[in-house]
């Protein structure tokens, strides 16, 4: 659920003395001050650029908000291509926006190794894309229902990435 109706029942139910857009224009603006990524985030980034790997991001939200996300965790510098399904017209899982990475970057479907939380947005769509669907375990959903690597952990994907290299 989108910030705007959480803000309007907050708003309600606590008699707050603000209004839900400005309450959601500082979510809007503030949030990249507050997120962080997962452990390794950078040392992995690091060692696939190394490699000379391309890399993308397939995110489903607002542009803005997850364009000062991504610059907030200080990560955009190292991807290639950004795809965010506001901009795009099309979300995760439709295979459309996975189809549209891939062409971007230059590369086939086979060629691409998907990271993701969701098992089904993430996961289960990049394979039905043709890609190599990775799950990136969390206790907040069950595991995908396709057969697909996982990593608990970010530096997990690196050693995939060396037994495929080899």
């Amino acid at each position: 659920m989108w910030k705007d109706k959480v803000y309007r029942s907050l708003i309600d139910e606590l008699s707050l003395d603000i209004t839900w857009e400005e309450m959601l224009e500082d979510y809007i603006e503030s949030f990249q001050n507050y997120c962080f990524g997962f452990d390794g985030l950078f040392e992995t980034l690091e060692y696939i650029k190394e490699l000379n790997l391309k890399l993308g991001i397939i995110t489903n939200g607002f542009a803005k908000f997850q364009m000062n996300n991504i610059r907030g965790l200080k990560i955009d510098s190292y991807f290639d291509e950004i795809l965010i399904s506001e901009l795009e017209g099309v979300r995760k899982p439709e295979i459309e926006i996975f189809t549209r990475a891939v062409n971007r970057l230059g590369i086939e479907p086979h060629e691409a190794i998907y990271v993701g939380d969701h098992p089904v947005n993430d996961v289960e769509a990049s394979i039905r894309a043709g890609m190599i669907g990775v799950w990136k375990e969390n206790k907040y959903f069950d595991k995908p229902s396709v057969n697909c690597l996982s990593i608990k952990n970010l530096e997990q994907l690196i050693n995939i990435l060396e037994s495929i290299s080899e």
